[in-house]
């Protein structure tokens, strides 16, 4: 039997796609390389605007919400302000939150099949064949949505994408901690340090965006882990390959489509995936199911659908990026202090706001700082 759609990768771009395809009665099947729940490197903070485009709660997957921020440079100089904003900042495991997306997935139809890997896949005649371990998969279309490490984007003959690298640390907290999130400019040249409370745990991330790398990232966020009261000696760290956006690029081929961090969908100021990653998802299923009922532009479409939504945020954000990564000191002082730098850092989280609404500002201010996004 041929499943209408095979997705793989149970990220949440891969798992938003499975949704939203199999509650338009199509039939998938899931393929995740690890078994799930699995842990995943990642800071954690998600936009609540990601909730409009589902119908169930996801109150279950949210470890906390957050409205205060707080912002230093070099661990001085401390901004202290709160969002203004009707949801405040999601902050989630992502081993619960990518699996309860995956159940909602699973409640709707969705095949699952994880701890296997997918090893090739092959067009032939008017589907997909997808080897596995454990045989082969067909498919009259696919959504390759295996994230930054995944083989698919090659195997569709895609370009290989840029990668930067971006280090966690995951420290154990005692409960009750206060729910800020920090952002920490100036320790990392050309990125910044973010600490972001889960329940349970703490997340710290640190990333660059331009430039050359540095080779001691990780012994920076030690020392920040140290200076702010959590020993680096209990903390786990792993380092996670980013895809940042860099440039339009076309995401579909022969009965497939590119979704999430694959479609190199994250933002190249913040670094934000998530929610760009379900987006992706989403209007994947939407043009595979167009396609099913013979509509024969739909997977262009959907290229175009993702241009126009983040192409020209993804631009934006790259541009500030690229001027406020390279004046830090100058930005922070003269942007990130100003009262209403927080206020575009929660419409930009929450949806209600855009870069491209901010830019030409931000962009002008630059002798002046600009205002950033969130991380």
């Amino acid at each position: 039997m041929a499943f209408d759609c095979v997705v793989v990768g149970a990220g949440p771009a891969g798992a938003s796609a499975a949704y939203h395809l199999a509650k338009r009665g199509r039939s998938v099947i899931l393929l995740e390389k690890q078994a799930l729940p699995r842990y995943k490197p990642c800071a954690g903070g998600v936009s609540p605007e990601v909730a409009q485009w589902f119908d169930f709660d996801f109150s279950p997957a949210i470890a906390g919400k957050v409205e205060n921020l707080r912002y230093t440079w070099k661990l001085g100089d401390p901004i202290e302000a709160r969002l203004a904003t009707m949801e405040p900042m999601w902050m989630v495991q992502r081993d619960v939150f990518d699996h309860f997306l995956v159940q909602q997935a699973q409640a709707q139809g969705v095949e699952l099949r994880d701890n296997i890997t997918a090893t090739g896949i092959e067009f032939k005649g008017d589907r997909w064949h997808v080897s596995t371990a454990n045989g082969t998969i067909e498919a009259h279309y696919l959504i390759a949505a295996d994230g930054a490490a995944g083989s698919m984007r090659h195997w569709l003959g895609f370009k290989q994408a840029k990668q930067r690298m971006g280090t966690i640390l995951e420290s154990p907290t005692a409960g009750n901690q206060p729910m800020i999130a920090k952002f920490e400019f100036g320790m990392v040249k050309n990125g910044y340090i973010s600490s972001f409370p889960k329940g349970d745990r703490c997340s710290i991330a640190g990333a660059t965006f331009r430039g050359n790398e540095p080779s001691d990232l990780h012994v920076t966020m030690a020392d920040y882990a140290k200076q702010t009261g959590i020993n680096p000696a209990d903390c786990q760290q792993f380092v996670q390959p980013i895809c940042l956006w860099d440039g339009n690029q076309k995401l579909h081929t022969q009965n497939a489509l590119l979704a999430g961090e694959a479609a190199c969908m994250v933002d190249p100021l913040i670094a934000e995936g998530v929610r760009p990653a379900m987006f992706t998802g989403v209007k994947a299923a939407e043009a595979i199911d167009q396609a099913l009922v013979g509509k024969s532009n739909a997977l262009e479409n959907y290229t175009k659908t993702i241009h126009d939504r983040w192409g020209d945020e993804m631009l934006w954000a790259q541009r500030i990026a690229g001027a406020f990564y390279r004046f830090p000191g100058l930005a922070y002082k003269k942007g990130i202090k100003r009262p209403r730098a927080t206020a575009a850092f929660g419409q930009i989280l929450c949806g209600q706001l855009r870069y491209s609404d901010i830019a030409s500002t931000a962009m002008s201010r630059l002798s002046g700082g600009l205002i950033p996004g969130m991380g």
